[in-house]
């Protein structure tokens, strides 16, 4: 490994490479932008990603005439860009997109990754986002990474040793963070719901957001709670501290927290550093429904854009607008409907921010399904909860409409009406 300056660095990149960017809260700005200064000198380089944090100077004239981007997911800084002619979205299940780097569907050249410093065996950790920066740096022929001692050292397999480094620059800089924000009383309400749903023993799996801290926040009296999940955040700690989550029920990796990504606070991120408990692995391990099965009451809550009458879920685009991506939902989702006492659950709000009712006769046109009907089981909003496995589609029609706003249940019953005849 050599030691070096960013310039310098990011010069192993040649016109046409297929580059790879860690992401989320890992995401290597540094190189990044030292790459985008030679927009002059390179051209079609093809970006490989998921969800990145910071400035992507590489969506923006004049830096985006060298770049393409071919993302696996979509994060806000990239959202506009995605929906043009430049950008584009590979829909894919999270669980495999480390074989899209093995199998050599898309072979990368160079791997951007930030890395802590090395232990005294020479191995740096890849810190909070192990996803499928593991798989990148494991098949990319060149890796070049920055190294900061303020990347948390996370236990598992996320590594890479300074032998297999090319080129690494040096940063003191803190990792990107998402504080908790306050939880509204509809999110609230939702959380309820969805706690009661959950049953003492249960793996859990959740997302980042105010719907999955509130549903943690009404957790506080249960038990042997565990998480086997793609990613976590702050609403965890207090149910740690507490001893309400302690993995002692779980069949994958008893008593430990199995997750290939975090993203939240620097108290979050304290906690996980050097910490035995965490186990970080590639999303390739961490979404594989025939793992998440193992464990018993595997829980996995979820949300969605819009989902219709029928239970089709999309929770990846607004009509044909990529918002996100196809991410991990259906590995858990499938995952839990499998485990013995499992439960896939889908919460969200009744409406957007606008009022418009997010159950829907039809999805929009141009929309996604992320999640089938057939894989549909619990579904919760403010207004309650309902199960439609098992039930036919008049029985979905009437069981969404009870947990719609009130506005616009009329609306949906002449909409069902006219669909299902009757």
């Amino acid at each position: 490994m050599k030691i070096t300056t960013a310039s310098e660095a990011v010069g192993i990149v040649q016109s046409g490479d297929r580059v790879f960017f860690q992401g989320a809260a890992m995401t290597p700005n540094e190189l990044i932008d030292a790459l985008c200064d030679r927009h002059q000198e390179i051209n079609n380089v093809e970006i490989i990603s998921i969800h990145t944090e910071g400035d992507a100077k590489y969506t923006r004239e004049p830096y985006c005439n060298a770049f393409t981007l071919n993302a696996c997911f979509v994060g806000g800084n990239v959202r506009s860009y995605v929906n043009t002619r430049l950008g584009d979205y590979i829909p894919v299940f999270l669980s495999e997109i480390p074989w899209l780097f093995a199998d050599e569907y898309l072979p990368l050249d160079v791997a951007f990754v930030q890395v802590s410093p090395p232990d005294k065996h020479g191995y740096c950790s890849l810190g909070v986002s192990v996803d499928v920066a593991l798989p990148a740096v494991r098949t990319a022929k060149k890796i070049v990474a920055q190294i900061n001692p303020q990347v948390p050292r996370t236990h598992g397999t996320g590594i890479v040793h300074v032998d297999d480094i090319t080129y690494a620059i040096e940063v003191d800089r803190p990792i990107h963070e998402h504080n908790p924000t306050e939880i509204s009383e509809i999110e609230g309400l939702i959380g309820k719901h969805v706690a009661s749903l959950i049953d003492d023993g249960a793996t859990l799996q959740m997302g980042i957001g105010n719907i999955p801290n509130a549903v943690l926040s009404n957790l506080g009296n249960h038990k042997n709670l565990g998480i086997h999940t793609e990613m976590f955040s702050d609403g965890v700690l207090p149910l740690l501290e507490s001893g309400v989550i302690n993995g002692l029920e779980k069949a994958v990796k008893r008593g430990k927290i199995v997750s290939c990504f975090a993203v939240g606070s620097r108290k979050l991120y304290d906690f996980i550093d050097d910490n035995p408990i965490c186990d970080f692995r590639d999303s390739g391990y961490t979404n594989d429904t025939a793992r998440i099965r193992r464990n018993p009451k595997a829980t996995a809550i979820n949300s969605a854009i819009e989902i219709d009458l029928t239970g089709q879920v999309c929770a990846d685009t607004i009509g044909g607008y990529q918002f996100s991506g196809v991410g991990g939902q259906m590995d858990f989702m499938r995952g839990a409907s499998l485990s013995k006492g499992g439960k896939p659950i889908i919460a969200m709000s009744s409406t957007t921010k606008k009022g418009v009712s997010k159950i829907t006769p039809f999805l929009k046109q141009g929309a996604g399904v992320t999640t089938t009907r057939a894989h549909m089981h619990y579904v919760a909003t403010e207004y309650g909860v309902v199960n439609l496995f098992g039930k036919n589609l008049h029985q979905r029609a009437e069981a969404l409409i009870s947990i719609a706003h009130p506005d616009h249940r009329e609306t949906l019953e002449k909409a069902a009406f006219e669909r299902f005849k009757g």
